[in-house]
């Protein structure tokens, strides 16, 4: 019989966010969002801007349950049935306000240009692809 959950555990320089068992984890990696279930075969990948989606499995201890999680950046390891997400920043999206976001969007266009116009594109491009997630998953 095949198991029904794998561990989890999303962590980030500051905090350990969470730790438990997961019946399925969708993740945005660099290059698109992937969904890891139960006896995926071992990946590394980058982790890339994005809602990072839990569904925790029913346990002794708790009934199962959905999270939602804003993440950027860091690196996604899946290995012997067991999920590590290291991420540079990560919060409950229940954190994030529109208005917040708002702000950030706006910064990100008023932006001074250091650099080349390759490097002040990028950087403002970035910025602005990290508010308009924030300002999504705020609105959920």
């Amino acid at each position: 019989m095949a198991k029904k959950s794998f561990e989890c555990s999303v962590v980030t320089p500051s905090a350990m966010l969470v730790t438990g068992q997961v019946s399925y984890a969708a993740v945005p990696s660099w290059d698109g969002s992937m969904g890891i279930l139960p006896g995926r075969a071992a990946i590394l990948a980058r982790l890339g801007v994005g809602e990072l989606r839990l569904e925790f499995a029913d346990t002794e201890k708790s009934k199962g349950g959905e999270a939602t999680y804003y993440v950027e950046g860091g690196v996604v390891k899946m290995s012997d049935n067991k999920l590590t997400i290291l991420a540079e920043k990560a919060m409950p999206v229940e954190e994030l306000t529109a208005a917040a976001a708002d702000a950030e969007l706006a910064a990100a266009m008023k932006a001074p240009s250091v650099g080349t116009p390759e490097q002040v594109a990028d950087k403002k491009a970035a910025d602005q692809q990290r508010a308009r997630v924030k300002k999504r998953l705020a609105k959920k």
